[in-house]
């Protein structure tokens, strides 16, 4: 086998589908058949596949030029989105820096909060806090972040967290959790450098979703320690959880945010770490070595801003957040008809549905099942989730859905 797969043990990599088209939210296969692709390619896709609009736009830039570095060159596409980006963001979030990917985008906030501190003459400040269940990126800063298990287990002997605290499961638990937060403030925050979570719902680590207020309490103890904030809303922005960005549940603003997956539509990999003006001007300086010193071959790839600023063109104007509502509401309506003695509990938050299993071996064999009624759908661990594009047809999301429910009567 020529070609290294993802995730995946490659002795016991059995027939993988090849696929020749994508169209909408159809997967076509090389042996005639097809299926409905249930999480839009690692939840990127948002407008779906070949859509033409965004391909005539990827089309009409590669004509003018595929691809400036940043490195002592600028070019319009980059521009655009960099003051689009501000545009749409949570107040206060002035400066972008552009990157090749979700994980180099989390990997370039760490620099930032670290060397925002450092560049104030404050070397201590080096730790990070981040979130039980959480999960940022397969880098190894991102991974240091990030929960134990299958992402990290290969590297668990080296990888050493400096603080993670836990998302409440319920409301009644987020006093408690608030105190032991600010106990490790108290104790620790000269220390800190930032706090990394993913706001309102994890994603890869577990899907676990939680207040907004829970998360402007957190937000509010780090500002009175003096903590950075980092959001990363890589998995969450562009309106997955039914707003543009899952930090516009909440009233706080981050220190800094990270966008990537939607931000081009699933089209091209690309990301964006956003900063504050506070974090911004701590590397304005005479000296050299205070500068940001990072700098991937392809940010701001022209490619990827062209088709970034259509997709956040046609988000705006065709009301996807309304689009987004309603996949919430048929997904919540039809979980309620699944039930079985196998499900630990169900979780529904805009374009994202979630059954958990008490087993994972309740799921063993889903993905072949689903493939057989035309359903592409990976679980993570004990979790069975889609995430559809937000143009999908109500016929296909329901088929997903009925494929969902007969396994689970099965």
């Amino acid at each position: 086998m020529s070609i290294w797969y993802p995730y995946k043990q490659m002795q016991s990599l059995g027939k993988i589908p090849t696929v020749i088209k994508a169209k909408g939210s159809m997967l076509y296969f090389e042996d005639g058949t097809q299926a409905i692709d249930a999480i839009s390619s690692w939840w990127a896709c948002i407008h779906g596949y070949a859509y033409r609009p965004l391909n005539r736009t990827l089309k009409k830039q590669v004509d003018r030029f595929s691809h400036v570095m940043l490195g002592g060159l600028t070019h319009t596409p980059a521009l655009k989105l960099a003051a689009k980006l501000v545009e749409i963001t949570p107040k206060g979030l002035n400066h972008v820096f552009f990157s090749d990917s979700g994980s180099v985008a989390v990997e370039v906030a760490l620099k930032m909060a670290i060397q925002f501190w450092s560049n104030q003459g404050n070397k201590e400040k080096i730790k990070l806090i981040s979130c039980k269940n959480s999960y940022h990126g397969d880098t190894f800063k991102a991974m240091q972040l990030s929960d134990d298990g299958d992402f990290t287990a290969a590297f668990s002997h080296i990888l050493e967290k400096d603080f993670e605290i836990q998302i409440p499961e319920n409301t009644n638990e987020y006093t408690q959790e608030l105190q032991n937060f600010e106990a490790l403030l108290i104790t620790h925050s000269h220390t800190i450098a930032a706090l990394v979570i993913e706001p309102i719902i994890q994603c890869a680590g577990g899907f676990n979703v939680y207040s907004s207020d829970y998360l402007d309490a957190l937000n509010c103890l780090c500002v009175k320690y003096n903590v950075l904030t980092i959001y990363d809303e890589v998995a969450t922005g562009f309106g997955r959880t039914g707003k543009l960005f899952a930090t516009n549940h909440a009233k706080c603003v981050p220190d800094i945010m990270v966008l990537g997956k939607g931000l081009t539509a699933g089209y091209i990999g690309h990301a964006a770490t956003i900063a504050s003006t506070k974090v911004y001007e701590a590397f304005l300086s005479d000296e050299h070595n205070k500068a940001l010193m990072h700098g991937p071959t392809f940010m701001g790839n022209p490619l990827a801003c062209a088709v970034a600023l259509k997709s956040i063109e046609i988000f705006q104007k065709k009301e996807y957040e309304k689009k987004i509502l309603k996949i919430e509401s048929t997904i919540t309506h039809f979980f309620d008809t699944i039930q079985s003695e196998d499900i630990q509990g169900k979780r529904v938050l805009g374009a994202v549905g979630i059954i958990e299993v008490k087993n994972e071996k309740s799921i063993v064999g889903l993905k072949e099942f689903a493939l057989e009624n035309k359903v592409f759908i990976r679980p993570i661990g004990k979790m069975v989730y889609l995430m559809p594009s937000y143009r999908m047809k109500k016929k296909e999301l329901l088929t997903i859905l009925k494929t969902m429910k007969r396994w689970f009567e099965k």
